[in-house]
């Protein structure tokens, strides 16, 4: 890879901003956002230093894009989409999504989930890992579509606990266990039947939701 320094590269600003965030993408997916600088983000690019800040205020105001980003392309795309496109009736919709997650893990540049690790890293009181909070919501919401339109009771208490497995699974896996989406598969089927057979479930937990 070339890297321009100290130069503008001539190139559009919507070329230029793309190119910067699928830099920031691949970058802050690997390794986190403190890990990753402004000079490496703009060598990878490439684009002048300038150019970084004409598109954004700072590197939180990048990060934010990417977790937006990713909430497009990793929750929407790869699994929503997905798993609507392999399977038509709705409880296999729902264990689909740990088919999808299987696959996932046997990657070999696996990167675990992006808002969990973000969370992590920035803390729940930062800008960021506020933002990582709503996205793992948005998660819950598609699940909580999922389980109505499989008629399961009480939807919203299912969707917490549907997503308790996904994060399980997705951290063991980050711990080395790429079998972990079977093994959340299994606990997955008896939540489902538990939700086909129970109308009211923790019911004091329902004004957090």
């Amino acid at each position: 890879m070339t890297v321009v320094k100290n130069a503008l590269v001539r190139t559009s600003p919507d070329t230029a901003r793309e190119r910067i965030l699928t830099a920031a993408y691949d970058l802050f997916s690997r390794r986190g956002i403190q890990d990753v600088g402004i000079d490496e983000l703009v060598a990878r690019a490439p684009v002048a230093k300038a150019t970084f800040y004409r598109h954004f205020a700072s590197k939180d105001d990048l990060a934010l894009s990417f977790l937006e980003r990713r909430d497009e392309i990793w929750t929407s795309r790869d699994v929503i989409a997905e798993v609507r496109r392999r399977e038509s009736a709705p409880v296999e919709r729902l264990l689909a999504i740990f088919d999808v997650l299987d696959e996932w893990f046997q990657h070999r540049d696996f990167e675990g989930c992006s808002f969990i690790n973000v969370l992590l890293e920035m803390g729940s009181t930062h800008t960021l890992g506020r933002a990582s909070i709503d996205y793992l919501a948005k998660i819950r919401v598609h699940v909580r579509t999922l389980a109505e339109e499989a008629d399961l009771n009480d939807p919203v208490e299912f969707a917490h606990s549907w997503q308790l497995l996904m994060k399980g699974s997705i951290v063991s896996a980050a711990e080395g266990d790429r079998v972990a989406a079977n093994r959340a598969r299994q606990m997955a089927v008896w939540l489902i039947e538990y939700h086909q057979h129970n109308e009211t479930v923790l019911p004091q937990t329902q004004a957090n939701h």
